[in-house]
């Protein structure tokens, strides 16, 4: 298997590097830097920057504004985005909804939505979770009543990110509460500005308010606004699910912090010289520039197979959140309060993550890499560098990682019951 670039791909790569040199619109270059949040506007204006060159929706059929790029140029593409760094085009609707539509939406429902998808008409947000059908996602309650024409639904779904934008939101209803749970569910495309619809912010423990719970008070859609076949929506989901997770891997985006992390120790000093000359730093970087070197390879496998296959995508994600949080450990070991960037949200997330010992907000993504894990036999292996003989579940395992400080204090419901039971008679660290 031949993992280099061909000299046409080469040159892709400069053209693409090019353009995001001189349309990426400067304010918005710097918030990406500084990881500070967009606005609205500057989301909007960018992915329409996009739209206009034909690439913001570069992986759907052409004769949707699709380019025909071969999956190579689509990793480069994503590659150079993420390293720029520019925002991606807004998933809910380009990596999302979108999907589905042109695999099993109307004729007309492709006409009406999909162009205004791609040029971020209409800011679309994901109508999945329920309070109590988070990762059994089958138990959704939310119901959706026959009546006519429409359908009258009533309900409630939580953690909507950026619903408080939102012009629609895709959702999955019950509509068939006496079928088996996964067989009695549809697909709805809903207007949010529909009378009965509220929405209402959930403050993250950064202070941050980009979640939402959104309720539904006998809210009256059309049959025509519901895609494919009813009952069918499991099907869709499952297809929706697939499209989330593609390109997860993010290479672009750990090399782009890791060359911030260099500039960052290039300034700091250790003593008398810059933090960037100390031996052990330089140690941990050239670690971390192998990792990642490896989760490219992973990747580049992917792309030259030509699909993804589920234990390659496994270990993508495993490797892509154990480089993220060893990237991001180099950077708070001078001062306990710098990740890769020394923004104000950073301190306060690490400030807030460390006196609290474990987030919820942590938890779906620790799930995800607790189930890459499991699907490359690593759920239980010593870590003697976490400061226990044992490892804890998922990215909680220790918030103060690189502070090296024990994780004895830690919550008991972080550690997995087998991993708790065989600590009660593992050596100590001291040991």
């Amino acid at each position: 298997m031949d993992l280099r670039f061909t000299p046409e791909e080469n040159a892709f790569r400069d053209e693409v590097r090019a353009f995001l040199r001189t349309a990426l619109p400067d304010p918005i270059r710097r918030k990406m830097v500084a990881g500070r949040r967009l606005s609205k506007e500057d989301l909007v204006s960018w992915q329409r920057i996009l739209n206009a060159k034909g690439w913001a929706v570069s992986h759907w059929p052409v004769e949707w504004g699709g380019t025909g790029w071969s999956p190579v140029r689509e990793y480069i593409y994503r590659e150079e985005l993420q390293q720029a760094p520019a925002p991606d085009p807004l998933p809910f609707g380009v990596n999302m909804v979108g999907p589905v539509i042109i695999a099993f939406g109307s004729e007309a429902q492709k006409r009406r939505f999909l162009p205004r998808i791609a040029n971020l008409d209409d800011w679309w947000c994901q109508g999945f979770s329920e309070p109590g059908a988070g990762s059994d996602l089958a138990s959704l309650r939310t119901a959706a009543r026959r009546d006519g024409d429409y359908y009258v639904v009533s309900g409630q779904k939580t953690w909507t990110t950026l619903a408080q934008h939102a012009d629609w939101i895709f959702c999955l209803v019950r509509t068939d509460p006496a079928a088996k749970k996964q067989e009695g569910i549809s697909f709805l495309l809903i207007d949010m500005k529909t009378p009965g619809i509220t929405v209402r912010p959930i403050t993250t423990i950064d202070g941050g308010k980009e979640v939402n719970e959104v309720f539904f008070d006998d809210v009256r859609v059309p049959l025509e606004n519901r895609v494919g076949a009813e009952n069918k929506g499991w099907d869709y989901a499952k297809f929706l699910l697939g499209n989330e997770r593609t390109g997860i891997a993010r290479v672009g985006v750990s090399k782009a912090r890791l060359r911030r992390l260099k500039e960052i120790a290039a300034l700091e000093r250790l003593g008398d010289k810059p933090l960037i000359e100390d031996d052990r730093f330089r140690m941990k970087i050239a670690a971390l520039e192998v990792e990642l070197k490896a989760l490219e390879m992973t990747q580049l496998r992917v792309v030259a197979d030509g699909g993804v296959r589920a234990r390659a995508r496994a270990r993508a994600v495993l490797r892509h959140h154990r480089a993220r949080r060893r990237i991001s450990a180099p950077g708070c070991e001078r001062g306990g309060a710098i990740i890769a960037d020394p923004t104000d949200r950073q301190r306060r997330s690490v400030a807030c993550l460390r006196a609290c010992r474990a987030s919820v907000a942590l938890r779906p993504r620790r799930r995800r890499h607790d189930r890459a894990q499991g699907w490359l036999g690593l759920r239980h292996r010593r870590c003697e560098d976490a400061g226990h003989p044992w490892r804890l579940r998922g990215q909680a395992r220790r918030v103060g990682a690189a502070c090296r400080r024990p994780t004895r204090a830690f919550r008991p419901w972080i550690v997995s019951p087998r991993c708790r039971r065989r600590r009660r008679h593992a050596p100590t660290v001291s040991d």
